[in-house]
């Protein structure tokens, strides 16, 4: 998954608004006014933010070596997720969806 597939994806969820409020290389997808998705666009390889239940962030970071603690971010909260590789698009969007959901509080 790239830059563009990942903006595409996150914008087309309902009431997705993005903006640069932390400066221009942290991409950031709100629904309602909160946050569920940072992108650092300058980062090699890509990667982003995304909120998760605390028991499931464990163990997705558990499971693999490209999910760790959200970066600049409450750690329990939040997962830091490097696009390596490691993860399939279906995975990437999976934690996308699961963060949109927590956020907007929309059941899944």
């Amino acid at each position: 998954m790239n830059i563009e597939e990942l903006r595409d994806y996150a914008i087309a969820k309902p009431d997705t608004e993005e903006g640069f409020p932390f400066g221009e290389s942290t991409l950031v997808f709100k629904v309602k006014g909160k946050i569920f998705l940072l992108v650092s666009v300058d980062a090699q390889p890509l990667q982003f933010n995304a909120k998760c239940d605390p028991e499931k962030a464990m163990e997705l970071r558990e499971q693999y070596d490209s999910v760790l603690p959200g970066y600049h971010m409450n750690k329990k909260h939040w997962n830091t997720v490097i696009i390596d590789g490691s993860l399939s698009k279906k995975q990437l969007k999976e934690m996308i969806d699961h963060s949109y959901a927590l956020v907007a509080k929309v059941k899944k």
